[in-house]
């Protein structure tokens, strides 16, 4: 008989289930701070939101400026979403965005004068489009070749198509604006939907934007390509172990960049409505900014198209807000980059915990 064997009785039983359970939950506090850090980036926009509701006198809540704003923040938050698929599979930036920009914006203006002389408006329209976002794509595949092949740093690869890609926009046009594009091109970055039905309503960027980047977080979420983008830039040599393919994953990911910076090109050219060679500058700042404002973590691995959006939405929102309220530009870039400051500050301690 083992002496050594103790009775438990009712009282001790439900001590020791209750402690067993307490041990599997987290602690509140600790649950409390992981909820507060994850939704950290929403709480602040709402509370953005308000401050400058009080602040214009709710001139800030007004639809049509809230319309304008979603209209603003098009152009960038399209290009931050390529930016979203190399930084979470990389864990590195493209520097390039912003001369595409000005290189697509070039070209396709180029190719839809010409072909508007041969064949009917609307078709035209649409094959400059369609080659427009094939050269995007085509200056990320350079990019993603010589990253993956060459094994060249990511940030000179793109550094130098940056200086590249811009001095091919200024040598197509010869340092000039292309001018006189088709007015009907000016429904891509001008129009709206339902207009002289309802009245002027949702932009057309607004569209543009919406459906690209709910078509990127499906591809995120839901398809293997996003799940070997998140694997790759979590661990990229425990992902190729595993069987992924790790240059192709990075590849996509700077096509997708190339053709997200197009696609903005597009809409900017549209709104234009003409070819600028010094367009896009400074963009791609913006969209590594709406990325990292959003959580992305420019270690790659986590980051999510909705915060991407969150990002953009937050810039365009200071920017739009201390316009109104009558604040000098010089101190909106100084607010701006606190934000951006205190965005990597919040991630530093996002990797801690």
């Amino acid at each position: 008989m083992n002496t050594d064997t103790k009775t438990i009785g009712p009282t001790q039983a439900r001590e020791t289930t209750q402690a067993a359970q307490a041990a599997q939950i987290p602690s509140m506090p600790g649950a409390s701070r992981a909820l507060l850090q994850e939704y950290s980036i929403v709480l602040i926009f709402l509370g953005v939101c308000v401050l400058f509701a009080v602040w214009t006198g709710g001139l800030f809540l007004r639809p049509d400026n809230i319309m304008n704003v979603l209209r603003q923040i098009s152009i960038n938050a399209v290009i931050a979403t390529g930016m979203t698929f190399v930084i979470i599979t990389t864990g590195n930036i493209d520097l390039s965005v912003g001369s595409v920009v000005a290189l697509v914006a070039v070209s396709s203006a180029r190719i839809l004068k010409a072909l508007a002389l041969h064949m009917p408006i609307w078709p035209a329209i649409a094959a400059s489009c369609a080659l427009a976002l094939v050269v995007g794509g085509a200056v990320g595949a350079w990019n993603g070749f010589f990253v993956t092949r060459f094994k060249v740093p990511p940030f000179i690869s793109t550094l130098s198509m940056w200086a590249a890609a811009r001095g091919v926009a200024f040598i197509l046009c010869d340092g000039r604006p292309i001018w006189n594009l088709p007015i009907q091109f000016d429904t891509i970055g001008r129009g709206y939907v339902l207009e002289g039905v309802f009245g002027p309503w949702i932009p057309i960027p607004v569209i543009i934007m919406a459906v690209f980047m709910i078509v990127a977080h499906v591809i995120l979420t839901r398809t293997r390509t996003g799940r070997y983008a998140y694997a790759t830039g979590g661990n990229m040599e425990a992902a190729r172990l595993s069987g992924i393919n790790v240059r192709k994953a990075r590849m996509i990911a700077y096509i997708a960049s190339g053709v997200s910076a197009a696609l903005a090109s597009l809409v900017l050219t549209s709104r234009l409505a003409s070819g600028q060679p010094n367009s896009g500058e400074m963009y791609e700042l913006y969209a590594i900014a709406a990325c990292v404002v959003g959580g992305t973590s420019l270690s790659g691995g986590k980051g999510t198209i909705l915060g991407t959006f969150i990002g953009a939405l937050l810039i365009g929102t200071l920017n739009n807000g201390l316009n109104l309220a009558g604040v000098e530009s010089y101190t909106q870039n100084v607010i701006l980059g606190l934000v951006i400051l205190g965005a990597v500050i919040l991630d530093q301690f996002r990797k801690r915990d």
